[in-house]
């Protein structure tokens, strides 16, 4: 199953898109999340994925009042990534409703807690890795670690996550297309988890290159907003691949 993933990232309550990470380069696409997520339901999603931007930087989830409402809006999953770094922070956001919580700076900065948070929680932590130049990024994208992003994800995998969002920063925001060879690299790397992409797709093609070298969903930001690409159409062109198998 390939997951086609609108994503909504919030800034001070709105839905806002970056450039890169680049909070000085946030463009607002709507002041009504949980709205903008059931439009997103309607068009066929399956799943929903929200970052909280201003969490990501200060450390602990900081609109959580916003997912909330987001996740009594649809009736489907959602994923929250962004300053979750603590049990606490995890236990707020189930309370809220989450289906899944993305572990990105922790990952990278506390094993121990990840550790935790997977004999907790089981499946519902993801790991996130966001990479610049094969390095990793932490804190909003703000730090560049000397971590590679593949030996995360082996050490990832090893603790017992077993899905992953990978982030190409250099793509994300761009609309110049996803970076295929590094997604090709951390499939490889993680052959018994699931990688889902992120960053830079635009088009159909994109959706379908991804599908076509084992990731396992592609999270999708810029590119609906803007109307390069319509999500009901692209999910349903997805759904038809592979003489008819569902992809979804």
């Amino acid at each position: 199953m390939f997951e086609v993933i609108p994503a909504i990232d919030l800034k001070d309550g709105q839905a806002v898109r970056l450039i890169q990470g680049d909070f000085d380069r946030a463009t607002v696409f709507g002041d009504d999340p949980p709205g903008i997520a059931r439009r997103w339901q309607e068009a066929g999603a399956r799943r929903l994925h929200v970052v909280d931007l201003d969490g990501s930087k200060a450390g602990g989830p900081a609109q959580l009042d916003v997912v909330a409402a987001i996740v009594q809006a649809v009736s489907i999953p959602v994923q929250l990534g962004g300053g979750m770094r603590a049990m606490e922070h995890l236990e707020a956001g189930f309370a809220a409703g989450l289906e899944r919580a993305i572990l990105g700076t922790a990952a990278v900065n506390d094993a121990a807690f990840v550790d935790r948070a997977i004999e907790r929680f089981g499946e519902k932590i993801v790991g996130g890795i966001d990479a610049r130049d094969g390095k990793v990024a932490t804190r909003g994208w703000i730090e560049t670690s000397t971590v590679d992003a593949l030996d995360l994800a082996r050490d990832l995998a090893r603790r017992g996550v077993r899905t992953i969002v990978y982030t190409d920063i250099s793509r994300d925001g761009m609309l110049q297309g996803p970076n295929l060879d590094a997604m090709q690299a951390m499939v490889a790397a993680v052959p018994d988890v699931a990688v889902i992409a992120s960053g830079g797709v635009s088009d159909l093609g994109d959706l379908v290159a991804l599908a076509e070298l084992g990731a396992a969903g592609a999270i999708v930001g810029k590119a609906i907003y803007t109307g390069a690409l319509d999500l009901a159409s692209a999910i349903e062109h997805l759904a038809a691949l592979e003489g008819g198998a569902t992809w979804y």
